[in-house]
């Protein structure tokens, strides 16, 4: 994906602001406890914050939150879910905190969006020595034979890259990192994977679906065909085509600790 594509994926979130904060999930607590382990004190940013899908986990675990994204619309859904957290609009390239002031960071389905060559020493800047960085995705088990069937009628624009374990694996082993630079204010990346099952019915695995970057900027006819094909295979497999079954999911985690 080009420099536009990027940014052109990156922004289509606001349009359908309330549908993520209603049908995205949330991210596994031992994912979040694990990414938070070496981190030498209570201050995180959840940098991308999005609707706060990670910050009311962060907020739960007890840390000191402040959340900063940089789509209004994202962000008025997160300041109304969670109205006792500091909630500031800004960008992982443009930070709106101090030197070292914080320490961890942490982003949920977002580190992918960054320009890690403006946003590494902007992330190193605001972390104390020691401080973390982690990236959190939530990716769909397709070693389950329904998923991996679901992923191919799917299509990239639905489950795409970082969505399933091996795909997320090598995507974000280092990717996310400049190669030189901030990539020498870093550690050596850590990927771990934790277990999170979603409770869903095949409309709202749908609708969860509907809130992915690649279908939010297809044109309409073509998004239509996409979840109706989604919905009919959704229909005919016996896992899912009567009443609330569990997605197997799991939530990796790519972390490394600023020297």
């Amino acid at each position: 994906m080009d420099k536009g594509q990027r940014l052109l994926h990156a922004s289509s979130f606001g349009a359908a602001a309330v549908a993520y904060a209603e049908h995205r999930p949330g991210y596994a607590r031992d994912a979040v406890r694990w990414a938070l382990e070496p981190a030498p004190g209570p201050r995180v940013l959840d940098l991308g914050a999005g609707t706060g899908k990670l910050t009311g986990t962060l907020v739960a675990l007890g840390a000191e939150v402040v959340a900063v994204e940089p789509d209004p619309a994202m962000l008025t859904e997160l300041r109304r879910s969670l109205p006792a957290v500091r909630a500031l609009p800004g960008s992982a390239e443009a930070i709106p905190l101090p030197d070292a002031s914080v320490d961890a960071v942490l982003a949920g389905n977002a580190m992918h969006w960054f320009d890690m060559a403006v946003a590494g020493p902007e992330i190193a800047r605001v972390l104390t020595p020691s401080g973390i960085l982690a990236g959190l995705w939530n990716v769909m088990d397709d070693r389950v034979e329904w998923v991996a069937g679901l992923a191919q009628v799917s299509g990239s624009a639905a489950i795409g890259p970082r969505d399933t374990p091996t795909s997320w694996r090598a995507e974000t082993a280092d990717a996310h990192l400049p190669r030189t630079g901030a990539a020498a204010r870093f550690a050596s990346p850590r990927q771990a994977e934790f277990p999170h099952g979603q409770r869903r019915t095949a409309d709202s695995l749908v609708a969860t679906l509907a809130t992915r970057a690649g279908m939010l900027v297809m044109p309409e006819q073509e998004r239509q065909a996409t979840l109706d094909r989604i919905r009919a295979y959704l229909s005919g497999r016996p896992e899912t085509a009567r009443g609330a079954f569990t997605l197997p999911m799991l939530t990796g985690v790519l972390r490394v600790r600023r020297l």
